[in-house]
């Protein structure tokens, strides 16, 4: 059996309902060592360049995946994303938008600003469970990052 090194993720998602599905979901298959939930873009942006109330954070290997909701309070979305690509240290982390949008111009401005997927939330809960296992399972555990 393969070893695994331990991953770290971050979850930006401002409803309560969807995170506890998401989380739910990823933990299922005992896919990651540590995940991390923040409710808002701002506080999302503070924890990945360790900054503010994380400032004494550090990752010593960075994100193997973001799961990031666009229509946050404070920082929307697209201004997280657009931040973590215009930084180098965090430019290759991948980023998987989760939103309930399926309006193109969100979906096309998130793949202009360099989201590596986009994933709509299904509005049955069994569906919800079923795409963000699926999701994890690649973003974890097939996908090869820089």
């Amino acid at each position: 059996m393969e070893k695994f090194d331990p991953v770290e993720i971050l979850i930006v998602e401002d409803n309560a309902s969807d995170s506890e599905l998401m989380l739910r979901a990823l933990k299922k298959d005992n896919l990651v060592n540590q995940i991390h939930l923040v409710e808002d873009g701002a506080e999302a942006l503070d924890f990945i360049f360790c900054r503010g109330e994380y400032e004494s954070y550090s990752h010593a290997k960075p994100l193997k995946v973001v799961f990031l909701d666009l229509k946050l309070p404070k920082v929307g979305g697209l201004e997280v994303l657009r931040q973590i690509r215009a930084n180098k240290a965090t430019s290759q982390i991948p980023v998987v938008v989760v939103s309930s949008s399926r309006e193109d111009p969100d979906i096309k401005t998130a793949y202009e600003l360099g989201a590596n997927a986009y994933v709509v939330k299904p509005v049955n809960f069994d569906d919800f469970i079923k795409a963000m296992r699926h999701t994890g399972l690649f973003w974890m555990l097939v996908n090869e990052s820089p």
